[in-house]
């Protein structure tokens, strides 16, 4: 099984940012122990600051064999209407995170574009949503079959 990993805006810098909300981990050491606990499952991760990056990959999961994408769209979770619309437009199941409870948080951030569109939203359990979201997918693939 394939599944993508996508991070949004300024979460190349978890670990550091803002550890009291986010945490002290960094997605490498995230990743790692995603990988070691599902080692049949191949994990391909990107992260990017640009809106178009998110929603070209999205478009490409269609065309490859990914079978899940887990999204944490950061800021652009609450402002991006068109990651929302290829979210819609997925034929693979995208699963959202947030690292923190957005809806414990400032007004701006209580409301996600992408929740209505998302397969599954994963709120408030750290970075170990992450691999609550894999564990969803791999579910949910084997309940497919």
């Amino acid at each position: 099984m394939h599944i993508l990993i996508l991070n949004g805006p300024n979460l190349n810098r978890l670990g550091l940012r803002k550890p009291e909300i986010y945490g002290n981990r960094t997605m490498a050491q995230i990743l790692l122990d995603i990988q070691r606990r599902w080692p049949d499952v191949h994990f391909t991760y990107r992260q990017s600051n640009h809106e178009g990056d998110l929603i070209d990959w999205i478009q490409e999961a269609n065309n490859e064999m990914v079978k899940g994408i887990i999204l944490n769209a950061g800021g652009y979770s609450h402002t991006s209407v068109a990651l929302r619309d290829a979210v819609e437009d997925s034929e693979v199941p995208v699963v959202e995170v947030h690292i923190s409870d957005i809806t414990r948080r400032e007004p701006f951030r209580q409301t996600s574009l992408l929740t209505p569109v998302c397969a599954h939203t994963i709120l408030g359990k750290g970075t170990e949503g992450y691999a609550l979201a894999t564990e969803w997918l791999l579910l949910t693939q084997k309940t497919d079959q």
